[in-house]
């Protein structure tokens, strides 16, 4: 299977927790922005022949100033995100070209995730059928029914904390949303949609940290891990 890749960056989302009232992807971390953090590691990995962004409809003009310092060497283009998460994944899928047998799909707000992590998740989905940047669950967890007391200890030693890339072959993963669809779900992660048809979703151990930007007590995190 050819591993020529469509990456397609979810950088749809609102400020909200992070109590900002315009796109959180444009904050500097380490002098530049979240998403050209994201976006330049992303148009590293020689795996990838094109990168669709999707972005909210007033930001275009944001992102061009991004891409005119950036110059990625891939082509890109904009599409508009939807309701749901799964929905601007749904959209960006459709702009992806058809000759492209894998889908790569990243969170614009995880500007740590190497051009090595990219190929790992891309070399083991063309494999596989689907793969996922993943870490082993470090802390002690419990479950809480009513989130005052614990419910029950979890075994630690069978829980991973997934992340993104998500990388999927093309047809595997408009399956499974496809499913999801039919069904009516919600989703917040697209491997879940992979777990509707049976799909095994091999996992990607990485060493390196691999944070989400959500709330502003992540960002110091991240200017330490970007500097």
């Amino acid at each position: 299977m050819s591993l020529n890749t469509s990456a397609i960056i979810v950088a749809a989302g609102s400020g909200k927790r992070m109590g900002l009232d315009r796109n959180k992807l444009f904050l500097e971390v380490a002098g530049l922005p979240i998403i050209q953090h994201t976006w330049r590691r992303i148009d590293q990995a020689p795996e990838i022949t094109e990168v669709i962004l999707v972005i909210r409809d007033d930001n275009e003009e944001d992102f061009e100033s991004v891409a005119r310092v950036l110059q990625p060497t891939k082509p890109y283009r904009y599409v508009v995100g939807g309701k749901e998460r799964q929905d601007s994944v749904s959209n960006g899928i459709a702009a992806a070209s058809p000759e492209n047998q894998i889908i790569l799909i990243h969170d614009g707000a995880r500007p740590c995730a190497s051009p090595d992590l990219v190929s790992a998740t891309i070399v083991k989905a063309a494999s596989t059928g689907a793969a996922v940047a993943a870490s082993r669950v470090v802390d002690t967890i419990k479950s809480s029914e009513d989130g005052q007391t614990i419910g029950a200890h979890l075994d630690r030693s069978t829980l991973w904390a997934v992340q993104t890339p998500q990388t999927f072959q093309a047809e595997v993963i408009k399956k499974a949303l496809a499913a999801v669809k039919e069904r009516g779900l919600s989703i917040t992660d697209d491997t879940a949609a992979c777990e509707l048809i049976g799909q095994p979703v091999s996992l990607i151990a990485w060493p390196d940290p691999n944070p989400k930007a959500t709330s502003p007590s992540d960002l110091p995190y991240l200017e330490i891990l970007l500097t």
